[in-house]
């Protein structure tokens, strides 16, 4: 049986690195919904910087209750900022580690070396910052519908 190899790695077999290039499919969905996500941090955390530089205005026109209302309501954006700083941090961190991922199969097959130990270990570590990033978005929501419902009281009362 004849073995198609790579010229510049002779001793790669085309089924092997066909093979992982399968196995790859995977992480690439996974970096796909990655970018997805980190564009909707992104959106929000524009338009939280957006608020904050409206609420930073200074207005002389405001009563002591607004200026209150105003300081509580600019806490609350630096919350969610934060909180949104720590979501965008642990996707972008999901994200170079299933790069790494990929690069790392591909240098196995190439290499013959067995990295399946690392690479193993480094999928649990981008599921875990995957799943961190989704923690602190849902905690910028629950931060955002608190700040919805503090208008509504000061509007009502």
């Amino acid at each position: 049986m004849h073995r198609k190899e790579f010229p510049l790695f002779p001793f790669v077999n085309v089924n092997d690195v066909t093979h992982v290039i399968q196995l790859a499919v995977a992480p690439v969905f996974l970096l796909t919904a990655v970018g997805t996500f980190i564009g909707v941090l992104v959106n929000r955390l524009s338009r939280i910087v957006d608020r904050i530089r409206v609420l930073e205005k200074k207005h002389e026109s405001l009563t002591a209750e607004e200026v209150n209302f105003r300081y509580i309501e600019l806490a609350l954006l630096g919350r969610r900022l934060r909180t949104i700083y720590i979501a965008l941090s642990c996707e972008v961190s999901c994200g170079l580690t299933v790069g790494v991922i990929i690069a790392s199969a591909f240098i196995d097959a190439i290499v013959s070396i067995n990295l399946s130990t690392w690479i193993a270990g480094l999928f649990v570590l981008a599921m875990l910052a995957f799943i961190s990033g989704l923690a602190a978005f849902l905690r910028e929501i629950f931060l955002a519908v608190q700040s919805t419902r503090a208008s509504m009281r000061l509007e009502f009362f």
